[in-house]
């Protein structure tokens, strides 16, 4: 049997080790996919299916898509629940000697997607990892396109469906133990319409997840992090971070807090209330349009957007907390001027989070650069008119604007 040409032998040993993902090689202006890859793709993506020369006496099943578009396929793939890894040319193909270098630089999956146009700007996408562990679940949340980090712990599954129905996660990493624990996953994945995958017991190594955390964040011991009391969670948050690590190929600078919370701060409300009550979607269309979400969002920015979302989602139950943001929502009420003063200056504000995520991946264009310089722009007077209130929660904020 004759052998494989060196570049499909490549592609082969290059697919060998991203085995669960769909391999975007690059080849000049096109991404292609060979083989099985190219099958899956033709049919999702109702691309035409042709042939390469491969060595073989059969042509290996190959399709493509144009480099400068990649973002509206990839995103189509990603929707329907599958992982693909980016194969890049890594030297200019005039310069090469002999086969042009190429390597995987990023693996992209539903919860790890950061292009702008395949995200909801007023709703997070979340990355969730869960870990079942001596009857109790560990829940890391992330959104990597906006350095969100979360970590909790909870009991019982009504509680962890609870969890995940707040976060609506596209996408959901699990040790085998949660994946054989009982919980109906079939029905997790059709309700939420999330992905799910068991992954090597390597990530959840009890010492490993330590590491990973006090190296990503610079600390001697997990304690400066505030997660003691979260052994399960830590393992959770551990390998949602090796995870993005493997995934991303960078170094997620722009994730810089881990957050952890008690599901007790919050008041809890379970499934069948958050569809009746229609709090951000309606129970029949799916919609925004007609929620309580729709009624009060009259935001400025995306993460303005974003931020209501999650109040409204998220409920507070402790007094002195709700207090602090009414006394904050009543000075705004009483200061019409500065009120509006402060709307004109957040319009031009673009989306901060989401730009620095793509600033630190390295794959921010001129545009966005631009972006970042307009809102930066508007800081200092938002500041400044903030420094004219009182209440302690917008004293706070005040404060800790740079």
């Amino acid at each position: 049997m004759a052998e494989y040409s060196p570049m499909m032998q490549h592609y082969l040993a290059t697919k060998n080790e991203y085995k669960d993902c769909i391999l975007f090689y690059r080849l000049g202006d096109f991404y292609e996919m060979f083989f099985e890859d190219a099958i899956i793709v033709s049919k999702e993506l109702e691309l035409t299916l042709t042939g390469k020369d491969c060595g073989q006496e059969e042509r290996a099943p190959m399709c493509g898509v144009p480099f400068h578009a990649v973002d509206s396929y990839l995103y189509r793939l990603v929707q329907k629940g599958y992982k693909v890894a980016i194969a890049e040319q890594m030297e200019d193909p005039k310069l090469a000697k002999g086969l042009v270098k190429r390597e995987v630089i990023r693996v992209v999956t539903p919860g790890t997607i950061t292009s702008a146009q395949a995200l909801d700007e007023t709703k997070n996408n979340y990355l969730m990892g869960i870990v079942y562990l001596d009857s109790r679940y560990g829940i890391s949340t992330a959104d990597i396109s906006t350095g969100e980090f979360l970590v909790t712990e909870v009991e019982s599954d009504r509680e962890l469906f609870d969890e995940i129905n707040k976060f609506s996660p596209s996408e959901i990493i699990c040790n085998n133990a949660f994946y054989v624990s009982g919980v109906d996953l079939d029905e997790l994945k059709n309700r939420y319409q999330v992905a799910i995958s068991a992954l090597d017991s390597h990530f959840f190594s009890d010492e490993s997840c330590k590491k990973v955390l006090k190296e990503h964040f610079k600390v001697g011991s997990l304690s400066g992090l505030g997660l003691d009391d979260y052994p399960t969670g830590v393992i959770a948050a551990g390998a949602v971070m090796e995870y993005m690590y493997e995934t991303q190929k960078s170094t997620l600078e722009h994730i810089t807090t881990i957050t952890p919370y008690s599901t007790g701060q919050y008041m809890v409300i379970d499934t069948s209330t958050r569809r009746n009550l229609e709090l951000v979607e309606t129970m029949r269309e799916k919609q925004k349009r007609g929620t309580l979400l729709w009624v009060l969002d009259k935001t400025k920015t995306a993460m303005g957007a974003r931020l209501l979302r999650n109040y409204i989602e998220q409920p507070l139950i402790h007094k002195n907390e709700i207090l602090r943001r009414q006394d904050a929502v009543e000075e705004l009420n009483m200061n019409y001027i500065s009120r509006e003063e402060i709307c004109e200056y957040l319009n031009p504000v673009y989306d901060l989070e989401r730009l620095i995520g793509r600033i630190s991946y390295k794959t921010a264009n001129p545009r966005d650069l631009l972006a970042f310089k307009t809102s930066l722009e508007m800081l200092p007077y938002i500041k400044k008119l903030l420094g004219e209130f009182q209440s302690d929660l917008l004293k706070e904020l005040e404060s800790e604007l740079d």
